[in-house]
């Protein structure tokens, strides 16, 4: 019996022993650190894996590292021109130093919220409906200024806070609805009146420019039917001077009497004469013309009579013969 009472103490020994060995190794996983208090008394502080502790004298509180996401209740906030608006939030927090998480506050997830709604109160009520409602960035980051500094003596870092919505009464709603739809159509007839007046000059422009162009092709076209003209009373010119050189020097070549002077002089007056003008004007060396003209004509009838007068009698008469007259 006495043998039998050993073995099982010796047993009962051996599972002692075996239990203190298991309770003295604790697991701490990576997102987590361990606190260690030895009688009651802050100890040391466990990394992630596995630690060794001693049993019945050590307690281990694992603290959750991970960042957390804290919603802020949904509250009614007044904004400086006295509009009641609803707003919430969310803020993203991380602890940083588990010990003065668990030691320097009770539930700093909490007092966290708590200081986010009376933040948020402060910081809309000095802002009109307005501001607050497109000033979302600007409240976002005072408020996290704000938590961030209050906070870090609990060994908690808050990365962001997001203001969800801002809610104005529906009056309010229904008022900024219509005042933003009369703002688009006033931009709407702004911009359509603004594209009517860019037609209206584009096409006066386009107008402009044609005309320009149009007068420009017809002074154009004008300056060379007057070059043209120009060309053609120059050759013509050329060619009659040319003309009157070589009449002139065929006449002092062939020593022209005064006789063919003043004929060729004729044919040219027959020129100026034969035109739409009903005066002609002549040049003074035209009497000297007509008088040799008047001279010439008497030459030749003078000469034609000469030839008559000398003119031999027929035979078988002694005068001259007696014109044939008609039979009846």
């Amino acid at each position: 019996m006495q043998t039998q009472g050993l073995l099982i103490f010796a047993a009962a020994l051996v599972f002692f022993a075996f239990v203190m060995t298991m309770m003295s190794f604790k697991i701490i996983r990576p997102f987590e650190k361990g606190l260690v208090e030895r009688l009651g008394k802050y100890q040391r502080t466990l990394n992630s894996g596995l630690n060794i502790i001693i049993p019945f004298l050590d307690t281990v509180i694992k603290i959750d590292m991970r960042e957390i996401v804290l919603d802020v209740p949904s509250q009614m906030v007044i904004t400086k021109d006295n509009v009641g608006v609803e707003v919430d939030a969310v803020i993203f927090a991380q602890v940083t130093d588990p010990v003065r998480t668990k030691y320097e506050i009770g539930n700093y997830i909490l007092a966290a919220t708590k200081l986010a709604q009376t933040n948020l109160r402060n910081i809309i009520g000095e802002m009109e409906l307005d501001q607050s409602l497109t000033s979302r960035d600007i409240i976002n980051t005072q408020l996290r200024d704000v938590l961030d500094t209050a906070t870090d003596k609990w060994g908690v870092r808050v990365n962001r806070v997001e203001i969800q919505r801002i809610d104005p009464p529906m009056d309010i709603t229904e008022a900024m609805s219509r005042q933003m739809k009369a703002e688009r159509d006033k931009r709407a007839a702004i911009l359509e009146a603004e594209g009517l007046r860019q037609a209206a000059i584009l096409k006066a422009e386009g107008q402009k420019i044609g005309n320009i162009l149009e007068a420009e092709g017809r002074a154009e076209a004008i300056k060379r039917v007057a070059d043209a003209d120009k060309y053609k009373e120059i050759a013509i010119a050329q060619g009659q001077g040319q003309a009157i050189v070589t009449v002139f020097t065929a006449i002092h070549e062939g020593r022209a009497s005064e006789e063919v002077i003043t004929i060729k002089y004729l044919e040219a007056l027959a020129k100026i004469a034969d035109g739409q003008a009903s005066k002609i004007f002549l040049p003074i060396e035209a009497s000297g013309v007509l008088a040799s003209l008047g001279a010439a004509v008497e030459m030749i009838a003078g000469g034609k009579g000469d030839a008559r007068g000398r003119e031999k009698p027929r035979p078988g008469g002694g005068g001259a013969a007696a014109p044939d007259m008609p039979k009846a």
